[in-house]
């Protein structure tokens, strides 16, 4: 069978790192003889320019009836404006509803070789290779009701944080899945303490415990959660989140490695395609200049190629090629060097072979 992709460049440096991951997926597949097609459509400020909407109906099917979507990113000043009637974030996010994607994959890794751009020391960083599992649908962002209204005391904002069993239920197994092929470890965050939602939390995902004998569980709180990431990153293996904690937490851990440019990302849902992105911005200052990481949008194709795909050795292939393009020394800007975005990605294709 042949697989179908859809390409979602969106804007800024979005449209240079999608066309580094596309080179890099197309000679990944070709070596391992996996059939793909490739489908470009619009998505964020550049669909509003051209369509006046930042995602047409032409895209939303398109992606519906994918295997795939790989996504640059979306965004910038162009549209930001404080009289924008539609901002190009309202098609991702709309995104992510039309096709359920309830699961946030963020792989954070330290490489050795780039311990000197990251904040933290090089010895916090040895052994550093975890994953978030974030809940992406629920909790606090889209809890209801949400408003603001004036009393007699003056303004009140008010938001909704809940979940429910069958929310905490599948985002669970999803990360002690992921968990039982990696070291065994799930660390589940809450705020059992204070929070009933945590609470339940904290109960569902017991309950899921017992169907993976083999898998350690570990519940944190929030705030030591925090503080350990930075004191012993290396002690994590796969960290379970409801949607604010795992926001967070995983910006925090992006630090690790150096750059937001390295770093990957994957959103599943129950059924239907996965969708894959770099978790960097559109960098509106950068864009056009040649010299955007595409690390991060390339392991992104690594990642669709093994959890869409279900390629484990194509994916693998692209991660071996991006650590010795990184460990022979290849830097963009971002990392204190000067190779430029197809610099870097003609060096991971060669590698590739």
């Amino acid at each position: 069978m042949t697989a179908r992709v859809v390409l979602l460049p969106g804007d800024g440096i979005g449209a240079e790192v999608t066309e580094a991951a596309r080179q890099v997926l197309v000679a990944a597949a070709r070596k391992f003889d996996v059939a793909i097609t490739l489908d470009p459509q619009l998505v964020g400020g550049h669909a509003i320019d051209e369509v006046g909407d930042p995602l047409p109906a032409e895209t939303v099917a398109a992606c519906e009836s994918a295997d795939a979507v790989l996504l640059g990113a979306v965004g910038g000043p162009k549209w930001e404006g404080p009289t924008a009637k539609v901002r190009p974030e309202a098609g991702l996010l709309g995104l992510r509803r039309g096709l359920e994607l309830f699961a946030n994959l963020r792989p954070v890794k330290a490489y050795p070789e780039l311990a000197a751009v990251s904040p933290l020391k090089s010895e916090r960083l040895a052994g550093v290779d975890l994953v978030f599992v974030r809940e992406l649908t629920g909790g606090i962002y889209f809890g209801q009701p949400k408003f603001i209204e004036d009393t007699p005391t003056g303004r009140r904002g008010v938001d909704t944080l809940e979940y429910a069993e069958h929310e905490i239920r599948r985002i669970a197994r999803i990360a002690f899945e992921l968990a039982g092929k990696r070291r065994n470890k799930v660390t589940s965050v809450d705020k059992a303490n204070v929070l009933m939602s945590s609470r339940l939390w904290r109960k569902v995902v017991d309950e899921v415990a017992t169907e993976h004998p083999g898998v350690v569980v570990e519940h944190r709180l929030v705030d030591s959660t925090a503080m350990r990431l930075v004191t012993h990153p290396q002690d994590f293996d796969v960290i379970v989140a409801e949607n604010m904690f795992g926001d967070i937490l995983s910006d925090e851990a992006a630090v690790f490695p150096g750059s937001l440019g390295l770093l990957p990302s994957a959103s599943l849902g129950a059924a239907g395609p996965g969708l894959y992105e770099p978790v960097h911005g559109s960098a509106p200052d950068i864009a056009g200049k040649g010299i955007a990481n595409p690390i991060g949008a390339i392991l992104s194709a690594a990642m669709l190629l093994r959890h869409s795909l279900h390629q484990e050795e194509a994916a693998a292939a692209i991660e071996r090629a991006v650590d010795a393009v990184i460990a022979n020394g290849a830097r963009t800007v971002d990392l204190g060097g000067e190779l430029g975005t197809s610099a870097v990605t003609d060096l991971v294709l060669a590698q590739l072979g």
